[in-house]
Parts: structure tokens; sequence; C-alpha cells
């Protein structure tokens, strides 16, 4: 049976990084914009990080541009813009597409677990995906959740 722990994805530096190195720990895989109305959310996410991290939890960023034309920069432009406005320490990676024939494979695997309120398609930037140790895709959350209210769900999972 495939995984997320089975996928690997390319960090913002160009590097291979198998998703088998966050096995065990608690994940929240979001596709994210930096130049969306939900772009603030970049600051709830590292609050989770800093605050469930040390206990085996970690945020993973998908920068995206599929949405409105939301994340036009390139990967050198992604994490200045990370790192300057929000101090982002959780891992980034390359920006891809995740929706269409051209999807990252871990977003279709990650859409075919949780489907939508309106189906597999992503519908806007911020989609997150909550993900238990054992790299089953527990929930899926929308772009208007915000990363504070999720403190429950990722507790229960720690």
């Amino acid at each position: 049976m495939t995984g997320v722990y089975d996928f690997t994805a390319k960090s913002l530096a160009g590097e291979d990084v198998p998703l088998q190195r966050f096995a065990g720990q608690v994940l929240l895989i979001v596709n994210t914009a930096s130049a969306c109305g939900f772009t603030p959310q970049y600051k709830g996410l590292e609050a989770l990080q800093q605050k469930f991290g040390p206990r085996g939890f970690a945020v993973l960023g998908f920068p995206c541009n599929q949405f409105g034309g939301q994340e036009p920069g390139d990967a050198a432009a992604i994490e200045q813009f990370c790192s300057r406005n929000y101090a982002v320490s959780f891992p980034m990676f390359a920006k891809i597409e995740v929706n269409g024939s051209t999807a990252d494979p871990l977003f279709q695997f990650l859409k075919n677990e949780k489907s939508g309120l309106l189906g597999a398609s992503i519908k806007w930037n911020f989609t997150k995906f909550l993900v238990d140790r054992s790299g089953k895709v527990v929930a899926r959350h929308a772009p208007t959740t915000t990363p504070e209210s999720l403190t429950r769900e990722i507790e229960a999972l720690l």
C-alpha cells in the first residue's frame, strides 16, 4: 500500500528529499503561496511548528502558482519571502502543481486519500492535509481553516 512516506519531494534548493525522513512524525502538508489572502497563515503554521515540532510534528510547505498566479517567484524568492516575512523554519519544497495532469504525485495521493467537499481537486492555496505518525492521511482542511484551529487535532495524534 502506498503511503506519504513512499514519496520524494524536491527541496527549494533542488535536492531530493525522501519523505521517509519524516516517518513517525505527525505532518501537516500544505500548498502555499506568497501573494494570497491566506498567506498570513504562514504565521500560524510556524507557530504550530514551534509548539509541536519537539514532540514529533512537522509542517511541510509546497508552493503552488496554480491559483491566481499567487506564487510567481522562483525558489530563491520563495525562500527569501518566507524567511524574511514569517521566519519559516519548517521545510519548504520546490514549487509544484496540485491539480491537473501534471499534478505532483504526492498531491495526487493526498487528494485520493481525502476528497474535499466539492471533490478531489484542490480549490485554492493553503489546503491542509493532516497525516498521522503511520503516514495515513487522517484529515483534509479547507484554506479557510486556520492553522491555530488544528491544535486539538494535532495534539490528539501526538
